[in-house]
């Protein structure tokens, strides 16, 4: 029983015991160094007798390469590979190092980690414990994290333990505070003279590595109580303190051996002894070291006891030494499969400038980005500029590091990188990565205009060197131009993408109608964009120039296609951890599935990703936006209130409306400059104007109206045209736009739509005293609110339904027999219902197929059945 942590055990013993009853769970353990991380791992190992346990050690000088800590952790289930889907299997060896090829699909990784860790979990249970998980590469992380985030009934613990402010985010956590003073006195050793003890517990505060290792360090003199009443030291420099003199105890061979085991990647023993023979290191000394309690010998394995005696050993010999010690280690590293690390110690044990290992690092980066790590690609090649000799290749370097830190989400990195690149380099590649990086960060930050102005003006610089890289960065700046709403750096960018050569590429043509549309001219504005959506050479673009297509569906009311587009990049940007484009993917596919009135999953999608992505305005506007419509009103206004985005307008100014309250709703949504997100405001228009009117103040929906009008006209969709004539119909009053947007919505796609025009036609029905065909839109208008779970509309509905004599039911999903499943259990049964397998469906839907399975036993009895064959006839 470990002092002071029965809360802590118990809520591990917890896990553990879910875990055996079929349910799976995760948990991360966050607390300062010595906080006791690894004893409550070792106590859950210790806990989990009979359970097959899986336990791997986050290493610092791993931290660059992807997937290693992945390896270590799975390399005793390798054999299980070949149980896995082929895909899954190809990934998942592609990842480690062991296949033909890296793999190009990183949540086929994250997915084929779930599956073996089911898969080793068998009809059993499976305790998974990763220490250390600050110093676990990003790519190992992001894997183990997918799988933890969809783990179910695979009857899988995982456990893992970092750093206070490290990843993983989003996972059910446990912070460990300072032991009481009570249980921290327990750790003291009873020798201690009064003073002294009290003296240690001040400055231990409850860490408990510090209460077992500060007594230690003291001599028998301070024990009884001759201590210096001066300054403090932080715990951790006071612990290492005490290490450092256990170490310099040691023969000065064994301190050399521990300081190639400090630098070592992967604790192999027969590595390390092979780097210490260059010093005369024999196996005595590392029998000293293990007498000492500094490190533990497993097999052919070895460790330290603890992460800090690593860092003390290693800045406990002078600097000659640890350049000697890589340079060991490197040379102890044979075959191919040590390639990327005998790169990196080769890197640190250069301590100037050698062009021949600053191109080994390019070769490691160039790796790296195959197999979708963006984040060690950027510190290789920061190394590599570091060790290139005086010239423009440092520069080049340095911008191929930043741009590589921008995809990967790492903007204050990456803006330090571009910062440090020299401000004359004429490499038009690199140039404009730089200037990419700076105007990413700046839209990131939400600050359009100024990343609109940066790329126009660095244009200009590339223009010269290479004309067609300065296109693709003006297309850009129209991008940045269209999101701050403004239209007259969008005709800057504009003027100059003409001056230029024929480019040939679409994205330019695109870019000029978004400038166009920007600049109130819809005809060319939607002529230019439609031809940028129906061209072939589309396909063979990447993530930003898919991601360009995605977002300019949307205004064109291709609501479908930019779901399905955008979908695809968020997928990408997963599958290879460009996490500095994720955001903006999301936002184009949220934003679709709003459109089509999938608020449900607008939500759900946002509740997931949120907490992994942090608060991004946008995001969060959506958020407000769905929660609104979904009818939690708190929810809507918490969101909104936290983010600065035109989403959360949107969001707020329809709340509302829905509400009844059009003086409130106008009132927000004119709170956006007529002239400024001109084609944003197309989101809004029909909720301004129908704000207006029921306001009685129709003059205020003249101007939003017209642009509606001109938009849906030049679109041609009909969706778009039904609700621009229901628009027409409130400021008219016509019968006939009503009846003629009802009939158009029949062939669209947005169903929210077409249950407002359905309500605000029953309303009007209801006025001009026609009961009977008012309660028929009335009732179809409360179906559709009712199946897309938008419950503040839907009472909307009811009220004017109860107005018309009519008795309306409570709430209901009549026409969706999967109502009383969880929105897991739907999914998992309309695959079924399609003949698809456990295997099949898990493979589609990023869960183990045991997890299929449990969701199909919890769902045949709500739906009355007992075999996969009834599923059909229900949906």
């Amino acid at each position: 029983m470990l002092r002071g942590r029965a809360e802590e055990q118990s809520r591990i013993d917890q896990l553990l015991s879910s875990a055996r009853a079929g349910r799976s769970g995760v948990l991360v353990i966050r607390g300062e160094p010595g906080a006791g991380k690894s004893a409550l791992l070792d106590h859950a190992q210790e806990q989990a007798q009979g359970l097959r346990i899986l336990r791997g050690t986050g290493i610092e000088s791993e931290a660059e390469l992807p997937y290693a800590a992945l390896h270590l952790l799975l390399r005793t289930e390798l054999d299980r590979v070949a149980a896995l889907p082929d895909a899954q299997a190809a990934a998942l060896t592609g990842a480690l190092g062991l296949g033909d090829a890296a793999p190009r699909n990183r949540l086929l990784v994250g997915l084929a980690v779930l599956s073996l860790l089911a898969e080793s979990a068998g009809d059993g249970t499976l305790l998974c414990l990763v220490d250390d998980v600050q110093w676990v590469d990003q790519a190992s992380v992001d894997a183990l994290a997918f799988a933890a985030r969809r783990l179910d009934a695979e009857g899988v613990a995982l456990i893992f333990a970092t750093r206070s402010d490290s990843h993983p985010q989003g996972l059910p956590e446990l912070r460990l505070r300072g032991l009481d003073r009570a249980a921290a006195a327990e750790l003291l050793p009873g020798d201690l003279a009064a003073a002294v003890r009290e003296r240690i517990l001040d400055e231990a505060d409850g860490n408990p590595l510090a209460l077992l290792e500060l007594p230690s360090a003291l001599t028998p003199e301070q024990r009884a109580g001759r201590l210096s009443p001066y300054a403090t030291i932080p715990v951790t420099d006071r612990v290492q303190e005490a290490f450092r003199r256990q170490i310099e105890a040691l023969p000065e061979t064994a301190q050399t051996l521990l300081a190639v085991l400090a630098a070592a990647d992967t604790g192999d023993l027969g590595v390390v002894l092979r780097a210490c023979e260059r010093f005369g290191g024999r196996l005595a000394d590392l029998a000293a070291a293990e007498q000492a309690r500094l490190v533990k010998v497993s097999g052919a394995v070895v460790g330290f006891r603890h992460p800090l005696i690593r860092a003390t050993a290693y800045q406990n010999v002078p600097l000659t030494t640890r350049l000697a010690v890589q340079r060991a280690l490197a040379e102890a590293l044979d075959g191919e499969e040590h390639t990327d690390r005998r790169a990196w110690h080769l890197a640190a044990a250069t301590a100037t400038p050698d062009e021949a290992v600053a191109r080994e690092l390019d070769q490691v980066a160039e790796r790296a980005r195959t197999r979708s790590g963006h984040a060690a690609m950027a510190a290789a090649y920061e190394r590599a500029a570091e060790l290139t000799p005086v010239g423009r290749g440092k520069s080049v370097r340095l911008a191929a590091a930043a741009v590589a830190a921008s995809n990967a989400g790492l903007l204050d990195r990456a803006s330090t990188l571009a910062d440090r690149a020299s401000a004359d380099i004429q490499d038009p590649l690199a140039l404009a990565h730089l200037i990419q990086v700076r105007a990413h960060r700046e839209f990131e930050q939400g600050a359009y205009t100024a990343a609109a102005e940066l790329i126009i003006d660095g244009a200009a610089r590339v223009e010269p060197l290479d004309r067609e890289r300065a296109a693709y960065l003006l297309v850009e700046a129209v991008r940045c131009a269209w999101y701050a709403g403004d239209r007259e750096l969008a005709r800057q960018a504009a003027d100059r993408l003409r001056a230029l050569p024929e480019i040939g590429s679409p994205l330019v043509e695109g870019a000029l109608g978004r400038a166009a549309m920007l600049d109130g001219d819809m005809a060319t504005g939607v002529k230019l964009l439609g031809r940028l959506v129906h061209s072939s050479d589309m396909a063979v673009l990447e993530v930003p120039g898919r991601l360009f297509l995605a977002q300019v569906c949307t205004p064109l009311a291709l609501y479908s296609t930019a779901a399905s587009v955008a979908k695809r990049v968020v997928a990408e940007c997963r599958a290879q951890a460009m996490d500095g484009w994720l955001p903006m993917a999301l936002e184009a596919h949220l934003h679709a599935l709003a459109c089509l009135g999938r608020y449900g999953e607008v939500a759900d999608v946002l509740d997931d990703v949120l907490p992994v992505v942090g608060e991004h305005a946008a995001l969060t506007g959506l958020l407000a936006l769905a929660r609104g419509e979904l009818g939690d009103v708190e929810g809507c206004r918490a969101a909104a209130a936290r983010s600065d985005g035109i989403a959360a307008v949107w969001a707020l100014g329809r709340l509302e409306l829905a509400l009844g309250r059009p003086e409130a709703a106008l009132r927000v949504l004119e709170s956006v400059p007529p002239l400024v997100n001109a084609p944003a405001s197309l989101f809004f228009a029909p909720d301004q104007i129908e704000a207006a009117v029921r306001l009685q103040a129709p003059e205020r929906a003249h101007g939003p109206l017209a642009y509606y009008l001109d938009w849906s006209a030049h679109v041609g969709r009909p969706s778009a045209e039904a609700v621009a004539l229901r628009c027409r119909a409130l400021v008219e009053g016509e019968e006939e736009l009503y009846a003629r947007a009802e009939r158009l919505h029949d062939d669209g796609e947005q169903p929210h739509e077409q249950a407002r025009t359905l309500l605000v036609y029953g309303e009007w029905l209801r006025r001009a005293r026609r009961r009977a065909e008012s309660r028929r839109r009335l009732r179809a208008a409360l179906d559709i609110f009712d199946r897309l779970g938008m419950r503040v509309w839907a009472e909307r509905a009811r009220a004017e339904l109860r107005l018309t004599g009519d008795v309306p039911a409570a709430p209901r999903r009549r026409d969706d027999p999967l109502s009383v499943l969880t929105p897991q259990e739907r999914q998992v049964v309309r695959l079924a219902a399609t003949g698809a397998s456990n295997r099949d469906i898990a493979a589609q839907l990023y869960l183990s197929p045991r997890t299929v399975g449990y969701h199909l036993y919890k769902a045949f009895p709500k739906l009355g059945i007992t075999s996969r064959a009834e599923l059909a006839a229900l949906t």
